[in-house]
C-alpha cells in the first residue's frame, strides 16, 4: 500500500533542501509526501513570518508539481504543534491499514527523546531519518535501544505494515539554512539559487525577511 509521509518544520522559508529530501523519499519511499508547517514548535524559536505568509510561499514553492502536497492542519489546530497529534489526526483520518511515515533530519532524531511523548510516536508511524553522508550525530542511549529494536534496511518493510519501523535513507547533502537565507534578505543580498525561482519572482512572499 502507498505510504504517506510527512515533513514538518516552520519553512520560514521553505527552500530547496527542503524541497529535495521530500522529493527524494517520495522517489524512494513510493510514497506521498505532505509538508506541514509548524503554528507553535515546540523545540525551536517562533517563525519571523505569519503562519498566512508562510503558506503563501509553501503554495508558490509547490505549484506546478504533482509529487509533494502541502498539509496545514497544524496551523488550523491550537497550541503547540506537538507531532504526535498530527500523526494520531492522519492516523485517524488513513485509517489503520495505510504505512504513514514520519520524515526526519538526523539531528532532529537524534534530539527525539526531547519530543512529547516521543515512544508513542512509532505506534502510528514508521520513522524515516534522513542522513547525509558523514553526518552522523551520536544518539542517547534510550534511543539507541529504542532504534535496535525497530530498525530496517528493507524500504518494503514500510510499505507491508502501517507503522513501527525505522529506516535511514541517504539524501543529496544540501547545505541549506533558513536562518542563513533570512540573513541574505536582511543584509539586501541575493538568495538565488537557495530558493524555488517562484518565490524570488513574486517579492511580495519574501518581505517578511527584509528590512
Amino acid at each position: 500500500m502507498k505510504p504517506l509521509a510527512i515533513l514538518g518544520g516552520t519553512f520560514d522559508p521553505v527552500h530547496l533542501g527542503h524541497l529535495r529530501v521530500a522529493l527524494e523519499a517520495a522517489e524512494a519511499l513510493d510514497a506521498e509526501v505532505r509538508l506541514v508547517p509548524a503554528k507553535l514548535p515546540p523545540h525551536r524559536p517562533q517563525p519571523v513570518a505569519s503562519a498566512p505568509q508562510r503558506v503563501a510561499l509553501l503554495r508558490a514553492a509547490l505549484a506546478g508539481q504533482e509529487r509533494l502536497a502541502l498539509d496545514t492542519r497544524e496551523l488550523d489546530r491550537d497550541g503547540p504543534s506537538f507531532t504526535l497529534d498530527t500523526l494520531a489526526d492522519l492516523r485517524r483520518e488513513i485509517g489503520p491499514q495505510r504505512p504513514l511515515v514520519l520524515l526526519l533530519g538526523a539531528d532532529a532524531f537524534a534530539g527525539l527523546p526531547t519530543w512529547h511523548r516521543w515512544r508513542d510516536l512509532s505506534g502510528l508511524a514508521h520513522l524515516v531519518v534522513l542522513t547525509r553522508p558523514g553526518h552522523a550525530p551520536p544518539l542517547p542511549g534510550e534511543l539507541r535501544e529504542f532504534a535496535a529494536a525497530r530498525e530496517t534496511t528493507d524500504v518494503r518493510a514500510l510499505q507491508d505494515q502501517a507503522s513501527g519501523k525505522i529506516l535511514h535513507l541517504a539524501v543529496t547533502p544540501l547545505e541549506i539554512s533558513a536562518s542563513r537565507i533570512r540573513a541574505l534578505l536582511r543584509e539586501g543580498r541575493d538568495p538565488r539559487w537557495l530558493l524555488p525561482d517562484a518565490l524570488l519572482a513574486e517579492p511580495v512572499l519574501l518581505a517578511p525577511y527584509r528590512p
